[in-house]
């Protein structure tokens, strides 16, 4: 499906692996102009920059925007995805909560500040990508689920704000996907062969994990003109994970 993005510039931050990535890999054969922010490089084929730098770092992200601007012009996409579930939870005190929300929300807030201009410009669109955890928990994650649902309210408070000015906000859930982040954290579990199929056992389509692929499909299909009347939603790419009742896993 021709999605209408070839040449428009699209800034992809946390681009460098995981869903970042696949995301990054989607809008390239799309033939979108990407731009990918990340603290690391980002090696996917096809991108138009590599911006390295620290996004909690508020004047290197004004910095990196201006710059963008000035080589590709306005910029017509956004997808905050940068982010990690850090483990702050209820022990670790209120500066490691403001750390978090520093790493995992305001961020956010920072890039779509600095790029407001562009994107009332080119009536463009944003994608947020937030976690099943802001809607459900998790336990010993608070600073994480706190800053998921920010995002999930942000979504819904941007999508209001801009929509006279024609620019469109959507949030992605993700739930259960095998990325890099993923395997790091079964790898410090005792037995993570059987925690994978505990957990793929209770995702209702096809009992697998969600494939990153799968992610950007939706993030790239959100950001195109095919939904052009869509904003202000929440999507959720889960499998059933979130929503269908448990005893279909039975």
């Amino acid at each position: 499906m021709h999605l209408g993005l070839t040449g428009k510039p699209c800034i992809v931050t946390g681009g460098a692996s995981g869903i970042g990535a696949a995301i990054v890999a989607d809008l390239v054969a799309e033939g979108a102009t990407v731009i990918v922010m990340d603290q690391n490089p980002c090696t996917v084929p096809g991108i138009a920059s590599s911006q390295i730098l620290d996004l909690t770092d508020d004047a290197a992200c004004a910095k990196s925007v201006a710059h963008i601007r000035e080589e590709f012009g306005p910029v017509y996409g956004l997808v905050n995805n940068a982010g990690l579930n850090d483990g702050v939870g209820l022990d670790a005190g209120p500066d490691a909560f403001r750390a978090s929300l520093n790493l995992n929300l305001v961020q956010y807030y920072t890039l779509m500040h600095h790029l407001h201009r562009d994107l009332r410009e080119t009536r463009g669109a944003v994608v947020n990508v937030a976690s099943k955890t802001a809607v459900t928990g998790q336990g010993g994650t608070s600073a994480y689920v706190a800053a998921k649902a920010g995002v999930l309210g942000l979504t819904r408070e941007w999508a209001a704000e801009l929509a006279q000015e024609g620019v469109r906000v959507n949030a992605v859930l993700p739930a259960e996907v095998m990325t890099p982040m993923y395997q790091n954290w079964l790898s410090t579990l005792p037995e993570p062969d059987q925690m994978r199929s505990k957990i793929e056992a209770a995702i209702p389509l096809s009992r697998r994990m969600t494939e990153s692929a799968e992610i950007a499909a939706m993030v790239v299909f959100l950001l195109s003109a095919r939904s052009g009347h869509t904003t202000g939603q929440w999507m959720f790419v889960d499998g059933g994970y979130v929503h269908l009742d448990r005893k279909l896993t039975l």
